[in-house]
């Protein structure tokens, strides 16, 4: 799709020297518009397969890169309002909701209490759509909806891992990726079983991804979840899960002789 960013306009106005602002999304968006690369505007279309057919079918990138979006979101995520970030999340441009999670992250992170995280995920959930792409879900989803969830119930992640709908399945993997931090593996687990016969690579990926990750903390539970499922699952995630294995170990389970 072509891209047809256009510089937004004037976010803030000039009186003398003082200087009075209108709309942070705006300047946000001007903000990173001097990070764009031309040749990564042309990369990443394909690499986040935003071509007909795609899984990223219709999506816009100006061709900014993380660190720069990073950089962005933490310049002004104290300064700009949830309503703000609404707005960014709502817009066509990738790199544009990538800075707006960012800085629901950033936020969440220094949220006083309770009422600031509750607006924080109940405006990442009332979103959710906009989390459309496996960056936007990894870098919000643990960070904010697995943050939010740790004490409480997590049905909801049940449910999302049962929709048809690809991004809301990878959120509910990639939220357990908190509690798995935390040395608590049920929920991922379980929600792997709801998924190990998908039939898309990037929830073999994420999969085998949490699996691998729970192996790192305790080899034994994620070896016997394999044992029990490694026969059935697909062979990307299967691969996923057992890449910091042994290679002896890792031969037997590519061979079925566990």
């Amino acid at each position: 799709m072509k891209n047809t960013w256009k510089k937004p306009k004037e976010s803030y106005q000039r009186y003398g020297n003082e200087v009075t602002v209108l709309n942070y999304a705006e300047i946000i968006k001007e903000e990173l518009q001097k990070y764009i690369k031309e040749e990564k505007a042309a990369f990443f279309p394909k690499f986040f397969q935003a071509f007909e057919g795609g899984y990223g079918e219709g999506d816009l990138f100006l061709g900014v890169v993380v660190p720069d979006q990073r950089k962005v979101a933490k310049k002004y995520y104290k300064l700009v309002s949830m309503k703000e970030i609404e707005e960014l999340l709502n817009g066509p441009y990738h790199e544009c909701r990538l800075t707006a999670l960012f800085m629901m992250v950033y936020k969440f992170e220094k949220a006083k209490d309770e009422s600031e995280r509750e607006e924080i995920v109940s405006t990442y959930l009332n979103n959710i759509d906009a989390v459309n792409n496996w960056d936007l879900v990894d870098a919000s989803a643990p960070q904010i909806l697995g943050a939010y969830l740790w004490d409480k119930d997590k049905s909801l992640l049940y449910e999302m891992a049962r929709t048809p709908d690809l991004w809301k399945q990878r959120i509910a993997i990639m939220s357990t990726f908190y509690f798995i931090k935390q040395d608590k593996f049920d929920d991922t687990l379980r929600i792997a079983e709801i998924l190990l016969n998908h039939e898309h690579d990037l929830i073999h990926k994420a999969v085998g991804w949490m699996l691998r990750e729970i192996g790192k903390r305790n080899f034994d539970v994620e070896y016997n979840f394999l044992k029990e499922n490694y026969k059935v699952m697909p062979r990307t995630m299967l691969r996923y899960a057992i890449e910091k294995f042994e290679p002896e170990l890792r031969e037997k389970f590519l061979k079925g002789l566990i």
